[in-house]
């Protein structure tokens, strides 16, 4: 077990991969240091599930919203449902949200739309927007400044796997950028160049579980107990000792995830 503590940022908990494991696979996070984590509802329908996940278990916080992947299939959201949604006391986040052209570029007007819905409610609420970008940065970057420069808002840019021009703008509003198992895969040398260009101040971890699990788990099933592996190739680029960026990226989320860090600390 890792001396120090850290936050799985993003996960899928709801996800039929952990239907016969949910409660062991928290446990195991908890049980390696990863004492927190928020579990990411990708379809608005089913939110109901994934707010029970959050109810049932002390470590998990939850977040709602439509996937950019999803939104050609998906009722189009409201930002009233959302900030409805952003009642509950565990509910940290708007998204994930975002633009993916990679697969879905057909559906890009629908992912724009849903973007701009998704941004009033991070505005609206005052909880963080969460991020989806992939092969789309000049219209991401577009949109995210355009609404935040009509009412600016706090943003964590998730799987951060973008390129550096993204990274900077995000940046430069004051955005955070989460590192993935992505970072860690031995090829992912530019990656992990441009987070080291970042703030140390403005850096989150997470696994995406069940996906892109970290080194030496890849191509299995990611769980949240594999954020320790991401961040100890996060305190390789910074130059840090484990202890010491995990203190750092515990201070960052709570800072951003302000809403998960009152409810631990009442």
């Amino acid at each position: 077990m890792m001396t120090a503590r850290i936050t799985d940022s993003h996960c899928h908990l709801d996800f039929p991969d952990f239907d016969d494991t949910r409660a062991e696979v928290i446990a195991r996070a908890v049980e390696g240091g990863v004492h927190r984590m928020v579990t990411i509802c990708t379809r608005l329908r089913s939110e109901p599930a994934v707010r029970a996940i959050a109810e049932a278990h002390d470590p998990v916080f939850y977040a709602a919203g439509t996937h950019p992947m999803s939104a050609a299939e998906e009722p189009m959201a409201s930002a009233d449902a959302l900030v409805a949604l952003a009642a509950h006391p565990k509910f940290v986040g708007i998204g994930e949200t975002g633009l993916d052209y990679h697969y879905t570029a057909e559906s890009a007007d629908l992912q724009q739309r849903s973007l701009r819905i998704h941004i009033e409610a991070a505005q609206e609420t005052g909880l963080p927007l969460i991020i989806h970008a992939r092969a789309a940065d000049e219209d991401m970057e577009a949109i995210l400044a355009e609404g935040y420069r009509a009412r600016p808002y706090t943003c964590v840019m998730h799987c951060f796997s973008s390129g550096a021009r993204l990274a900077e703008a995000a940046l430069e509003m004051g955005f955070y950028l989460s590192m993935s198992g992505i970072a860690a895969f031995p090829k992912s040398q530019e990656l992990r160049d441009i987070f080291a260009r970042a703030p140390l101040e403005r850096i989150l971890v997470e696994t995406d579980s069940p996906y892109l699990a970290p080194p030496p788990y890849r191509g299995k099933r990611n769980e949240p107990g594999y954020t320790v592996h991401t961040a100890k190739v996060g305190a390789e680029v910074f130059g840090l000792s484990y202890d010491a960026f995990a203190a750092a990226t515990e201070a960052n989320f709570e800072r951003l995830f302000a809403k998960a860090a009152a409810w631990e600390a009442a």
